[in-house]
């Protein structure tokens, strides 16, 4: 006998950062909710192997950098050593806190916590375990997983996920991929003492950001002893048993004969990530649309083809940052069961900062230098920079760079892009996202008078 459905007005499939939002705020509203997750933990990538930890290990890689400074202000800190293990297991006991956070939120809230795999039996009906849920509305959050490349070997490298499992420091990396989770981990693995090198397809990194942002981040990153092998193709992993160095990696590189080999103990791919879909048994909804990137196609209302299921966050794949997913999930909340005065609610994907822990960090928001010249024309857009050295190494032999650049457009100089590199420029960059959110002109942030000395000042005075 089929089991009875039990009967919801709401199910979340996810309980990463998204469908929490979602599923709290519809909870707030009344609405009776079920959250399924399937990995027995709650937060998502967010929380457990991403923002959060590569956070606590951006900071311990911050204060390494610290202690070296600190001398050329008269500061003697002694020597000091480094413990990976430390770190990692107090990391974990705050990511786990966090899990248990979640959970008594959830249950606070009022909504159903469902351990188990979801998969479709209709578009009103999900089968988790031995039981099956019904509602009317169903939002599909199921988030992203990194990539491992299909190349021989490559079970022998790691991914971001794995870089949270290390239970030591490696002593040599290779960091296979130059976006900003690969420039992210490499930049902790130097930073902490490993020896790094990151292999790129082209002669660049960051390459979906301004170029001011990803040539000031290498130039940075060879000062601080990072080695790149640019345009190069990876070929696999063989793995030598007993030795020090146990990871061959093997490549070839554009424009040059034969194949080249190094031998590492970690091999990092970040190569990308791709969407969670594979559980949800979509084939039993056959008007649901997947891009050739393997994400669920949606409208700016975050509804899919099928009329009552939703779809956001990185199994969407549009804008994959965790408060994207969390504002796009309490909006679609607040348009569902918020009433009349939410019927139009939508999340707005234009100029939505975001920020590169890296070393240094890095922000942006808004176009790229050449994404404006490509929607405006060359005539169109006027561009302001600036480089200079942040006061916090005025005592140190070392000058690391701070860059800024602004994209204007038009004859009124509306801001379309701002983009940010050094020393304090992750926590920078928020408040000018809300001006440029606003519709600022740089007549506007001229009018802003500078707080001195800081780096956020050159920002309002470009000339």
């Amino acid at each position: 006998m089929a089991p009875i459905a039990r009967l919801f007005d709401f199910i979340v499939i996810g309980g990463g950062s998204g469908g929490l939002a979602c599923a709290r705020r519809a909870a707030s509203y009344g609405a009776k909710v079920a959250l399924i997750e399937g990995s027995g933990r709650l937060g998502g990538t967010c929380v457990n192997v991403g923002c959060v930890p590569k956070k606590v290990m951006f900071n311990g890689a911050s204060i390494v950098e610290a202690l070296e400074d600190a001398k050329h202000y008269g500061i003697n800190v002694g020597s000091h050593t480094f413990d990976w293990g430390f770190l990692k297991q107090a990391r974990d006991a705050y990511v786990k806190r966090l899990n248990g956070i979640y959970a008594t939120n959830v249950a606070k809230d009022n909504v159903e916590y469902v351990d188990g795999e979801a998969s479709f039996i209709s578009s009103t009906e999900i089968r988790v375990n031995d039981a099956v849920l019904s509602a009317k509305h169903i939002l599909i959050a199921t988030g992203g997983h990194p990539i491992i490349p299909a190349l021989e070997g490559a079970e022998h490298g790691i991914d971001s996920d794995g870089f949270f499992d290390l239970e030591a420091q490696p002593k040599k990396v290779a960091v296979v991929g130059s976006g900003y989770i690969g420039i992210e981990l490499a930049g902790i693995f130097r930073a902490l003492g490993s020896d790094v090198t990151v292999f790129t397809r082209t002669a660049h990194i960051l390459r979906h950001h301004d170029s001011i942002i990803g040539d000031t981040m290498m130039a940075e990153m060879k000062r601080l002893g990072v080695k790149f092998e640019h345009n190069m193709s990876a070929h696999g992993i063989k793995r030598h048993e007993g030795a020090e160095l146990p990871l061959e990696l093997s490549w070839s590189t554009s424009g040059q004969e034969g194949v080249s080999s190094g031998s590492y103990d970690c091999v990092l791919w970040a190569v990308g990530r791709a969407p969670n879909t594979k559980a949800l048994n979509l084939g039993a909804l056959p008007e649901v649309e997947i891009n050739k990137t393997g994400h669920i196609v949606a409208d700016e209302y975050q509804n899919t083809k099928i009329p009552g299921v939703y779809t956001l966050g990185d199994v969407y794949g549009k804008s994959e940052l965790t408060p994207v997913a969390i504002a796009a999930g309490r909006k679609l909340a607040d348009r569902l069961f918020g009433g009349e005065r939410f019927a139009g609610s939508k999340l707005d994907y234009v100029n939505i900062p975001t920020v590169i822990f890296g070393h240094p960090t890095a922000g942006t928001v808004g176009l790229t230098e050449n994404e404006a010249r490509q929607a405006y024309g060359d005539d169109g857009i006027k561009v302001y920079q600036t480089r200079f050295t942040n006061m916090y190494y005025s005592l140190t032999p070392y000058k690391p760079p701070t860059a800024m650049k602004l994209v204007v457009a038009g004859p009124e100089e509306k801001v379309v892009g701002l983009h940010l590199i050094g020393r304090g420029c992750d926590e920078i960059l928020q408040g000018f996202g809300v001006a440029i959110k606003m519709g600022a002109t740089k007549k506007d942030f001229d009018n802003c008078v500078a707080i001195h000395p800081t780096s956020s000042e050159e920002v309002v005075t470009m000339r």
